[in-house]
């Protein structure tokens, strides 16, 4: 009677043990993206709400910076709005010995927008070529330096100077403009930059004859983007539809990378905090941010490269 009671007990506390959650505790640091930025601190928020024992800490000082705080182990995650370069792996795999893991946790786009008041509505990469680049490597044979230069015939527009804003070489957008639309091509150096998109996208909205490049996930009254024209001639709005089909030419992941030995699962806090971002929930915060959300497929792969052993 005795050992029957006995077995039974084991056996509930066993079952009661197995049920509890694993309560979390520790820091979380994120360094990286200013496009996910706003984001980061959403889902950090929301980790905390779930564990209120982790502290998530978000850095934002651009896409470059992740590479260098990642190796050092300064971070545990790293916010990029573009792909790891080579070297910056190499950084990583220096150390480490293996390249670090790449899990895409939203979809956005580089958009070009104008003041609202500017009748420009679309734009060739050779015209931007032309605008931004001092080597033109697309092929852009004039400066462009008056609206007029780019086909704008509105009575009061053709003579005005165009200002160029864009942001620093920090950031992961500066990159990916730089590689996409730029075909690697330099910058002039008339380019006003800023440290974060919002800042960009602020100021073409102040300022009529400017033009600027930012994340799709930047809103504001004030400016309008662009349709790009592709090679093909084909004029392409970015929005939910374009870019998530990849229509729209400059659409892109946002990147979260992480350390994750092959072979072993990610630290329980890392792991906690990927799974929330790649859960319903955290994706609703996507939408929320202005991005746009991953799709089921995507989600279960994602979630599928975090858990592989």
């Amino acid at each position: 009677m005795i050992k029957t009671l006995l077995t039974a007990f084991l056996l509930i506390f066993s079952a009661h043990a197995v049920g509890q959650k694993v309560m979390l505790t520790g820091n979380l640091s994120s360094v990286g993206s200013d496009t996910l930025g706003y984001l980061m601190t959403l889902w950090g928020e929301d980790f905390s709400l779930q564990s209120p024992g982790v502290n998530v800490q978000v850095q934002a000082a651009g896409s470059s910076t992740a590479p260098t705080a990642l190796a050092a182990g300064a971070a545990q995650l790293g916010a990029m709005s573009r792909p790891m370069q080579k070297d910056e792996r190499q950084l990583f795999i220096a150390r480490y010995g293996y390249p670090p893991l790449a899990v895409p946790v939203a979809l956005d786009a580089l958009v070009i927008v104008v003041n609202q008041t500017n009748p420009l509505n679309e734009i060739s990469q050779s015209q931007l070529d032309a605008l931004y680049s001092i080597t033109r490597l697309c092929g852009a044979a004039p400066v462009a330096q008056r609206w007029g230069d780019l086909g704008v015939a509105e009575a009061g527009w053709t003579g005005r100077r165009i200002q160029r804003m864009g942001r620093n070489s920090a950031s992961g957008t500066w990159g990916f403009f730089k590689q996409q639309a730029l075909c690697r091509g330099d910058f002039r150096a008339d380019v006003a930059e800023f440290p974060g998109s919002a800042a960009v996208v602020q100021a073409v909205a102040s300022a009529p004859d400017s033009i600027g490049y930012a994340s799709f996930g930047f809103h504001l009254s004030g400016v309008k983007m662009l349709s790009i024209v592709t090679t093909s001639g084909e004029s392409i709005m970015p929005d939910a539809a374009t870019i998530r089909t990849g229509r729209y030419p400059w659409s892109r992941p946002l990147y979260i990378y992480v350390n994750k030995p092959p072979g072993k699962p990610l630290p329980p806090l890392v792991d906690a905090f990927l799974h929330r971002v790649l859960s319903p929930q955290g994706q609703q915060r996507v939408t929320e941010a202005g991005y746009l959300p991953l799709s089921d497929a995507q989600m279960a792969a994602a979630r599928a490269v975090i858990e592989a052993r």
